[in-house]
């Protein structure tokens, strides 16, 4: 919502296919000049809300790409330029001006390796911190903010259970999870 006004008149992609993906790009239509979707899919039927599908056809300044993903990202001045854009279907890759990039690709954790490694909650999303010593701790200390319930281990960014699920809260949580490894170290 605070980012649409920044893109006035600007080219926007927003990569994904379901529903949070299309009220971005209704949202963003308001504000950018041109909104790309780029849809790994071959629709949006299948993973969008029909009433959302049709907003998005009824918008003419959005543009709808199904079987298309982000391959690279290219800059300049510190400032993303142009995405390559895969035409799955084609074959092809093709070269897109853009002034600002947004990903709604889902929040499925992935972390069905880690079972019977980690514990993790009912969505599969791992537990750290207070969580994970309520999940069984094995030792006397109580775990650092991001330890996992294996000691030594630790988690940062989305996979977290409870996490704020934004790029910037991802990337501080790698900072103090490296602060916290450190300390880990120390005391062992």
């Amino acid at each position: 919502m605070t980012e649409a006004r920044s893109c006035s008149d600007q080219h926007v992609v927003v990569i994904g296919g379901a529903n949070s993906a299309g009220q971005a790009a209704v949202h963003f239509s308001s504000y950018a000049r041109r909104v790309t979707m780029l849809v790994r899919g071959p629709s949006l039927e299948k993973s969008m809300s029909h009433y959302l599908v049709e907003q998005i056809a009824a918008l003419a300044n959005i543009e709808v790409r199904t079987s298309s993903s982000a391959v690279a990202a290219e800059g300049e001045d510190g400032r993303l330029r142009r995405l390559r854009v895969r035409d799955a279907a084609a074959g092809a890759d093709e070269a897109l001006d853009v002034d600002a990039c947004f990903v709604f690709i889902g929040a499925l954790p992935r972390t069905d390796w880690l079972d019977g490694v980690v514990a993790r909650d009912e969505r599969g999303f791992i537990l750290a911190g207070a969580d994970a010593q309520a999940a069984g701790w094995p030792l006397k200390r109580d775990p650092y903010l991001l330890e996992t319930t294996v000691p030594g281990v630790f988690v940062a960014g989305d996979v977290r259970a409870r996490s704020i699920k934004r790029v910037a809260s991802a990337v501080g949580e790698g900072s103090m999870a490296v602060s916290l490894i450190h300390e880990y170290l120390v005391d062992t």
